[in-house]
């Protein structure tokens, strides 16, 4: 009989404690050896293992990732532009933000706007144009726009 720490994650269903502290640590450090999980979480190493192959083959783990850091030199503006649209063309302003290399995100939001963007321009110059473009698109009523300076935290989602 499986024991209860075995068990096969259901995609859809609620993370058993175990998975959802092993993914804690997955998203603070994706690289922790399978030893310092399992100290960290009080159990054995090979049922880290167990668990990090069930929650790969149920898809709640799709892949492990890296992180540059950017060099000083090529420092980019990074901003995030919020946007209302008129209800009617919120699709067809998605599709055209979709076209514009420099939106990195684009996320549906509550409250004054509806859109939130995030993007990186080279200069200041770059993102007053990208800005005009935006406010440009057909069903764009308003936007809202803010530099990002610094990261004090960015683990992965």
């Amino acid at each position: 009989m499986a024991s209860k720490q075995n068990a096969q994650p259901a995609m859809n269903d609620t993370l058993a404690p175990l998975d959802q502290r092993l993914i804690d640590l997955l998203k603070v450090n994706a690289r922790l050896p399978v030893v310092k999980l399992a100290q960290a979480l009080g159990c054995a190493r090979s049922t880290v293992q167990l668990r990090l192959k069930a929650l790969e083959d149920a898809g709640v783990i799709t892949g492990y990732t890296v992180t540059l850091v950017t060099p000083q030199a090529s420092a980019r503006i990074r901003a995030m532009v919020l946007i209302a649209t008129e209800s009617e063309s919120t699709l067809h302003v998605v599709k055209t933000l979709t076209r514009r290399h420099e939106i990195n995100k684009i996320f549906s939001v509550s409250g004054r706007y509806d859109l939130s963007v995030m993007l990186t321009t080279e200069s200041t110059e770059e993102l007053d144009s990208v800005i005009d473009r935006i406010r440009g698109i057909k069903g764009v009523k308003d936007t809202f726009s803010t530099i990002l300076l610094s990261s004090k935290l960015d683990r992965p989602e």
